[in-house]
């Protein structure tokens, strides 16, 4: 009686997952399950490409033959930037049976790292920086403006393929808060890029996302034109100089 009962709950339950909108579960920060669909199920073939074996042998020379497991990450980014910036599970199946390790192995990390995506995102998948010393530099505003400009939420990917809009922690350029990086992957894992773009505004996102469009790369980077990379407007005040050497090598003889 009590089994029966589970086994409809559980059902209900599962029911209940089917119909949330895929984009509120697009990524491994949302619940960590997987729900079979025509695009992305077990039965479905895929393998690397004949390039991309190469770099399979290339990455996993770098690993003890009895620790091959270890490429698990490498392996998996190589298979998202193949796919188009996402992880199907026969991909993950496929990296599973490279690295001898049984599927759940390679599901555990694929689910924990945010990296990862498993449902589809744009070619060029927008990551905006929601750390404390970016929010505090505007975050939220430069997110506003992604969304607005695109139409979608976050998560969501435009009607054209082109863009998606998600959230990043953290990227660790604080300094140059605030900021978005942008995975390319437009050209598949051979013309692969990921890019941070700093100092940005609302306008000036705008303007990079319309740049992309039109298959410009804009200039990666700070987009404070008075600053240079991270040093501070107007040029260094301080450390202007070689430093100055110790008197003699043997500290303790000075």
């Amino acid at each position: 009686m009590l089994g029966r009962l589970a086994a409809q709950r559980f059902r209900e339950i599962r029911q209940a997952f089917c119909q949330i909108p895929q984009a509120s579960r697009s990524f491994s920060t949302a619940l960590n399950y997987h729900l079979d669909s025509p695009d992305n199920n077990p039965d479905l073939p895929w393998e690397f490409t004949d390039a991309n074996k190469e770099k399979v042998k290339e990455i996993i020379s770098h690993y003890p033959s009895n620790y091959k497991q270890s490429a698990v990450i490498p392996l998996l980014d190589l298979a998202q930037q193949q796919h188009g910036g996402w992880l199907p599970v026969s991909a993950m199946n496929a990296v599973a049976k490279i690295i001898e390790v049984a599927p759940i192995r390679v599901y555990e990390v694929a689910t924990f790292y945010s990296m990862f995506n498993r449902t589809k995102v744009g070619k060029y998948h927008l990551l905006v920086c929601g750390t404390t010393p970016c929010m505090i530099r505007g975050s939220r505003e430069i997110e506003d403006a992604l969304l607005e400009h695109l139409g979608v939420k976050r998560n969501e990917v435009t009607k054209d393929g082109l863009f998606s809009v998600g959230e990043m922690e953290c990227m660790g350029s604080c300094v140059n808060a605030p900021m978005i990086t942008v995975a390319d992957y437009s050209d598949g894992s051979e013309g692969y890029t990921y890019n941070y773009y700093e100092d940005v505004t609302p306008k000036r996102v705008v303007e990079i996302v319309e740049a992309l469009r039109r298959g410009e790369k804009p200039p990666r980077g700070t987009q404070n034109p008075k600053r240079i990379n991270s040093g501070p407007e107007g040029g260094n005040t301080t450390l202007l100089s070689e430093p100055k050497p110790p008197p003699c090598r043997d500290l303790d003889a000075c």
